[in-house]
């Protein structure tokens, strides 16, 4: 624990949570809008979240995709796609 002086620690810990804010807190917001969720229900909440979770999952694991809107588009365009996602073995 002693490798690390404080100020490296908390350099540490700033990287590590800025990282996490920019690809999946900023993504989740500003393209699929989770801010402006207006539910109140905790369980569709929670579900809705669960799906923003998986689409960004799938995105990061999609070889021909790297933008999130389109890929997100193309889905809904496309139920087999969805389905074929939904059926993928991790």
């Amino acid at each position: 624990m002693d490798r690390y002086s404080p100020r490296q620690w908390l350099d540490l810990i700033r990287g590590h949570w800025g990282g996490i804010e920019i690809r999946n807190h900023w993504r989740k917001d500003a393209c699929l809008r989770e801010d402006k969720t207006r539910s109140r229900n905790p369980n569709t909440v929670a579900a809705l979240g669960m799906v923003r979770n998986c689409l960004l999952l799938f995105l990061d694991e999609d070889r021909h995709t790297s933008n999130l809107n389109a890929f997100t588009e193309a889905i809904a365009a496309d139920s087999n796609k969805a389905f074929d996602l939904l059926m993928r073995e991790f």
